[in-house]
Formats: structure tokens, C-alpha cells, sequence
């Protein structure tokens, strides 16, 4: 399809560019991306790939939009708290370009739905939290021979990359075994600065930019890695080997357990949920890593206030002869501090409520 006259007009700083112009603005109209994610990653990469004319947008989170969002979320406002994020992004951006076309998809992405999904879209973008939908997100398009744009976000790091490219290197070169459950806190967990994701999102829609317009040197092969607190840009080089995957075809993608595979399910049999957890009685002993600013506190059980970081001067203080259920807010500092303690002081008696206090 070709420009109108308003959108010559809507996108004239573009068309000045040599690397851009008419022929690429219409290849940014006939394009089609998919942002999997509208969190902090996601919010940003959505903006600019509207803004620049990318024909259409998909948008896939089953997630509500929640107050601790906001800092860094900037598509939604305290208005939205509670409404689906997909459904909130499509309209927010709708109203920012009309001429773009935005399918939201509100629901979860699994192995049974990713590869219908993907399919109908030139550029994935991956703005997930979490290993398991990572790989899944990474087979699908390797299956599809879809690029995929990765980009994560912890603290005051950052890491960008262009995966399934053209012959290069995928998720999997890179990370051929996900680290341990816990190993790795989540944002929620171990906290983001609120501008980072920004910085993040923001190159991710660079690069998908890039990949339609045929422009530039794409990140593939490479991982850009930033930190926040210096200002500094580093890269990797990534080895171009064929990385031996377990998901040779559709039939074994569906069927593949990613939960499994990245270990959540064996951390669920020493678990309990967040329903059966606030059911156990008052006697109940109870090991709270989190900070003390940390709401909300556990008042009706026998609460041990340890930290996660004080547990080495202080892991004397928890029984070993009867269960000791540990919490956080999201389950991922309370199964590293099992896993801390099973392994430094031989307990045997942890049970790590999975969900966390904020379920």
C-alpha cells in the first residue's frame, strides 16, 4: 500500500532520510510486529513502533495493569489499574496513529497458541520476564523463521539482541540451559530503575526498525549489554554454532514442557500456594525474607523477619525439625533462600510458598 497524502505529511522527518524515504516508510506500512509483553519492555518498543508507521501491531499479555507498573509502564496511567494491558495499549495507541492497525491479544501465550500467533507477523519482539516463555518465545520463531528481537532489563542492567536472523545464532546459542530456579531474581523481585526499560525498549524497536527498512548493522551475533549506572555500552560476540535443540517441529513444540525444562515444576513439589499457605494455622512457623518495608506483613502465623542477604549471620535462628514455610513477594527470593539453605546448612524441612504474598 502506498502513503496518503497525511501520512507524507505525518511522517516527513523520516522520508528526509536517504536510508528511509517513501519506499521505506511503505515497507514500515506493509509490516507487521509482534510485541509479546506490554510491561516495561514492551511499552516503549510499542510507542515508537507505532509512532514510525509500522502497518500493524500485535500486542499479546494476559496481565492487568497494577499500581507497582506505573514507574515504568509508560503507557498506562492509574486510570487503567485493573484493565488488561494488551487491551489498554491498543487503545492508547490507536489514539497516538490512527493509521496504524493494533491486534491485542489478551490472552497467555502457551505452546498450543505461540505458533498461530507468530505466524502472522515479520518481526517478533520478545518483552518477557521469565526463561520459560523466552524459549518458548525462541522456538516458536526459530520453527516459524521468524527474527526475533530480545531484549531484559534487572536492577541497572540491560541486554539487547536480534536472534533467528538471517542464519544466526537463537536464544538457545546463548543460553543453551536456563539457570537455576531463583538463581536469577525477577524485576519484581530484585527491582528496576524505572528509566532502564526505556532505554531497552527503545533499541529493541531500533532493531525491528532495521530488520523491515534492510538498514543499518542488526545486533545479530551480537549482545549489546548497558549499564545504568555508569553510562557504559558493551558488546559480546555470540559464536554462529548450531545449537542442538530439543523442539524439532510443531508436534514437538506443543508438547514441550518449558515449565519443566526451566525447572519451575520441580521447585512446585517442595511448594505450596498462596490459598493453601493462608490456611495453615496460627502455630505455622514462617521464614519472611523480604525487606521490612515490604508489605503486606503475615500477622496471623509465627513470623521469622530474616532477609534474604542476612540469612548467612543468621540462619542459626530458623528450627530444622519441623516445616518452615518461606515467603517473599513474588516466590523467587524465597526459593533462592531455600536453595541457599539446603545447600550451606543442609536443611530439609523448607517449603517455599510458590506465589508469594502478592499471589
Amino acid at each position: 500500500m502506498s502513503l496518503t497524502e497525511e501520512e507524507l505529511k505525518r511522517y516527513d522527518r523520516h522520508l528526509r532520510l536517504l536510508e528511509v524515504g517513501v519506499k521505506g516508510q511503505e515497507k514500515l506500512k506493509n509490516s507487521s510486529v509482534l510485541v509479546v509483553g506490554a510491561g516495561g519492555l514492551g511499552c516503549p518498543a510499542l510507542l515508537y513502533l507505532n509512532a514510525a508507521g509500522v502497518g500493524t501491531i500485535g500486542i499479546i499479555d494476559f496481565d492487568v495493569v497494577d499500581l507497582s507498573n506505573l514507574h515504568r509502564q509508560v503507557l498506562f496511567n492509574t486510570a487503567d489499574i485493573g484493565e488488561n494491558k494488551a487491551q489498554v495499549a491498543k487503545k492508547k495507541l490507536t489514539a497516538q496513529n490512527s493509521f496504524v492497525r493494533c491486534i491485542a491479544f489478551d490472552e497467555k501465550l502457551t505452546n498450543k497458541n505461540a505458533l498461530d500467533i507468530f505466524s502472522q507477523f515479520d518481526v517478533i519482539i520478545d518483552g518477557t520476564d521469565n526463561f520459560s516463555t523466552r524459549y518458548l518465545v525462541n522456538d516458536a520463531c526459530v520453527l516459524l523463521d521468524k527474527p526475533l528481537v530480545y531484549g531484559a532489563i534487572n536492577n541497572f542492567e540491560g541486554q539487547v539482541s536480534v536472534f533467528n536472523y538471517q542464519g544466526g545464532p537463537c536464544y538457545r546459542c546463548l543460553f543453551p540451559e536456563p539457570p537455576a530456579p531463583g538463581s536469577v531474581r525477577s524485576c519484581s523481585e530484585a527491582g528496576v530503575l524505572g528509566v532502564l526499560p526505556g532505554i531497552i525498549g527503545s533499541q529493541q524497536a531500533n532493531e525491528a526498525l532495521k530488520i523491515i527498512l534492510g538498514i543499518g548493522e542488526h545486533l545479530s551475533g551480537r549482545l549489546l549489554i548497558y549499564n545504568a549506572l555508569n553510562a557504559s555500552f558493551n558488546q559480546l560476540i555470540l559464536e554462529n554454532t548450531t545449537c542442538e535443540s530439543a523442539v524439532k517441529n510443531s508436534s514437538d513444540f506443543e508438547s514441550y514442557n518449558y515449565d519443566f525444562f526451566c525447572g519451575l515444576e520441580q521447585v512446585a513439589a517442595n511448594s505450596i500456594s498462596l490459598k493453601d499457605f493462608e490456611s495453615l494455622s496460627s502455630n505455622t512457623i514462617v521464614l519472611d525474607v523480604r525487606e521490612d518495608w515490604e508489605q503486606p506483613k503475615i500477622n496471623d502465623k509465627k513470623v521469622l523477619e530474616i532477609p534474604l542477604a542476612e540469612l548467612p549471620k543468621k540462619h542459626a535462628s530458623i528450627p530444622v525439625d519441623i516445616p518452615v514455610y518461606v515467603v517473599c513477594q513474588k516466590g523467587g527470593r524465597s526459593a533462592s533462600a531455600i536453595e541457599y539453605l539446603e545447600k550451606e546448612f543442609s536443611f530439609q524441612n523448607l517449603i517455599n510458598v510458590s506465589e508469594g504474598m502478592l499471589g
